[in-house]
């Protein structure tokens, strides 16, 4: 047998063999000819292809990078959530699901050449060493980051545990660069920022992410609230809650409702994986008044919590209604330390419902599910019988429009004028009243509004000029522009954006975002927390709600209508 020949059947051979593999054993091979044969033949093809690209293509390529494309151009075409982890991701993929990483506790950003403290967080490395929001980092153990992306700092600051790092950093207001030593430190971001008291009687739990142990961090709030602090209701707030560990999620119901209910169930291709995940221990507390906040941005695990709350008819669930991504991931493990991320199941919550948008791809510009269609819509009962639907996310029982902020508002947030501003702000103030006391004067704002106005190169686009814009574009496809270019020349003039009137304008909202940026800067993230719940919408309407048992409990039993009951509220786009 010639060399090639050889070659070509252990080629071959191997190949089968992962064909094999992937098919669930030599039984599924011998059972589904047709489909293997396809598998191997396509298999063959790609290698082929790859190998010939690599030989022949004019210029260098990187066989690595060509790899991971066609891998994530293949996995695109699934679903958003099947994921290829290569090895040098796995650090983040730990974060994800632990919280926990090796390195300082601060987040980083970009500013021209720079990488900056964008957020020390309180009581970790960063902060204690001394470091500042708005420091420019200059070297990392003597090695220059100027000009490196922000992914190749990270990769610096982070490492193993009680290792030492030398910073040396330029700090607004300091003539010299300064030089600050640090040692890393596991850093486990906790899930749950804040909790506290919003009034007499009732508490607030946020919670951020779904990562290991969050639900122990979610009891030991409510245990402090409710046995310390006088909460006789809770406030769980999920809102942009992005989800995580399924196990977590099924215990954090289980601290509302009874040992041996059925939380959730998750049905799959492979029937072995089916399984239901019921509440195995006792609650906390079965009867306390709770209301739960979810937004677009909550998905998956937050969905379980607040569908199946709702589904037990244990909570009123206020805000808007939520991501819509019912499926589960499993991680797979690849050869060379990489990993699978592969959607292996739907999950579905007491009542029956399917949380998962029906439509991957059709969603709105935030991501959350749009237009559902009557005919995708099916109806279920919670355990009182009230009516619930599918379709894509869970549906509050009490709506509450979110804010949309105007296009100078994320102009001066995405452009960092906020940023820069505090960071000079508090060069000249030593400290500031209580994050609940604290408010923005005529002085400072019209301070801030001076500081935008010098900046050069500040610029945005208002809604009303976006719409002209495509009115124009329209106008010149159809010959209607050179016709009464006069008049549309002189609405342009008409609508020349004016800085200082747009921020007098809407002060309102641009004003909370600076207060609290500026807040963080001396109470860090939690000071931030308890100035944004001062004027919170939905939290406004949750203590309302809780605070009246008729309207709660009517809510619950369905004497009262509620938002989640109507099948508009999965047809709408929200």
């Amino acid at each position: 047998m010639s060399k090639f020949k050889k070659q070509g059947r252990a080629k071959w051979i191997g190949i089968s063999l992962i064909v094999v593999l992937l098919s669930g054993g030599l039984a599924g091979f011998i059972n589904d000819d047709q489909r293997n044969f396809s598998i191997v033949k396509n298999l063959d093809i790609f290698y082929t292809l790859f190998r010939e690209l690599n030989s022949y293509y004019v210029d260098e390529t990187d066989p690595e990078d060509l790899i991971k494309t066609g891998i994530d151009n293949m996995l695109e075409s699934l679903d958003p959530y099947t994921t290829y982890i290569p090895e040098d991701d796995m650090e983040d993929f730990n974060f994800m699901t632990t919280g926990e990483y090796g390195g300082i506790g601060s987040l980083i950003s970009k500013s021209d050449e720079y990488i900056i403290i964008a957020e020390p967080y309180e009581g970790f490395p960063a902060q204690l060493a001394g470091l500042k929001a708005g420091d420019k980092l200059l070297e990392i153990n003597d090695v220059d980051v100027v000009g490196k992306k922000s992914s190749e700092v990270s990769d610096l600051l982070k490492g193993p545990v009680n290792t030492p790092l030398k910073l040396k950093i330029d700090r607004p207001g300091e003539e010299k660069a300064l030089t600050i030593d640090l040692t890393r430190q596991k850093i486990s971001i906790n899930p749950v920022p804040y909790y506290g008291m919003v009034n007499d009687k009732t508490g607030i739990i946020m919670l951020n992410n779904f990562t290991q142990n969050c639900s122990a961090e979610v009891a030991k709030a409510f245990k402090d609230l409710k046995e310390n602090q006088g909460a006789e209701s809770i406030v769980l707030d999920l809102r942009g809650n992005p989800g995580g560990l399924l196990d977590d999620a099924v215990k954090i119901v289980n601290l509302f409702i009874e040992k041996g209910n059925e939380v959730v169930s998750t049905r799959g291709k492979v029937k072995q994986w089916d399984k239901v995940y019921k509440a195995t221990s006792s609650p906390l507390d079965t009867v306390m008044p709770l209301a739960v906040l979810i937004s677009r941005g909550s998905a998956s695990a937050s969905e379980i919590v607040s569908g199946s709350l709702q589904d037990f008819d244990r909570a009123v669930l206020i805000g808007q209604r939520s991501f819509g991504k019912g499926l589960v991931q499993s991680t797979r493990n690849l050869s060379y330390n990489a990993k699978l991320k592969v959607t292996t199941a739907k999950y579905y919550i007491p009542s029956g419902r399917c949380i998962q948008a029906v439509d991957y791809t059709h969603r709105n510009d935030d991501g959350s599910v749009g237009l559902v269609p009557d005919s995708l819509i099916t109806e279920f009962k919670t355990s009182g019988g009230r009516s619930v639907y599918d379709g894509g996310g869970v549906s509050p029982d009490i709506m509450v429009e979110t804010d949309k902020f105007k296009n100078i508002t994320f102009a001066l947030v995405a452009q960092s004028m906020m940023f820069d501003y505090a960071t000079e702000f508090v060069l000249k103030n030593k400290e500031i009243a209580a994050p609940n006391q604290f408010e923005i004067s005529d002085d400072v704002y019209n301070e801030f509004v001076s500081f935008v106005e010098a900046k050069e190169d500040f610029s945005y686009k208002s809604a009303t000029q976006e719409s002209l814009k495509k009115l124009v574009d329209v106008a010149k496809k159809e010959k209607y522009y050179d016709k009464n270019k006069e008049e549309f020349e002189e609405l342009e003039s008409l609508l020349t954006l004016n800085v200082k009137e747009d921020m007098m304008l809407f002060r309102d909202e641009i004003e909370e975002f600076l207060a609290s940026e500026i807040i963080k800067r001396y109470y860090y993230q939690k000071g931030a927390i308890k100035y944004t719940l001062k004027d919170d919408k939905e939290l406004a309407k949750a203590i309302e709600v809780l605070g009246d048992k008729s309207t709660y409990n009517g809510i619950l039993d369905g004497s009262i209508a509620s938002h989640a009951g109507d099948k508009r509220s999965m047809k709408s786009k929200d």
